[in-house]
């Protein structure tokens, strides 16, 4: 296995107008197309969180989507990401909105 296809699983934060704006629409849209699995949702602060899973190349793929793209509406000024670790399956078996 190459390290784009070891499979990676990190929890993330996204900053900015991200909420009232389909943010978590085209976040699931945007991780189906790559193949992850995980979940988003509103947070009451304000932004946006969730957790990404698949190979560590979609993932990189998905993070800069987070950062620089999201809905056409959202504006985003920031986005973080922690506790990624190395997984031997996947833990989710689609990318869900969460409430």
């Amino acid at each position: 296995m190459t390290e784009g296809d070891t499979l990676t699983c990190l929890d993330y934060e996204v900053f900015g107008k991200v909420q009232g704006v389909f943010f978590r629409k085209y976040t699931q849209a945007e991780g189906t197309r790559l193949g992850l699995v995980g979940w988003v949702r509103n947070t009451e602060q304000g932004t946006v969180s969730g957790q990404l899973q698949g190979p560590v190349a979609k993932v990189r793929e998905m993070q800069q989507w987070l950062q620089k793209t999201g809905s056409p509406k959202s504006r985003i000024t920031g986005a973080q990401f922690h506790n990624e670790k190395k997984i031997q399956q996947l833990e989710h078996g689609s990318f869900q909105i969460r409430k």
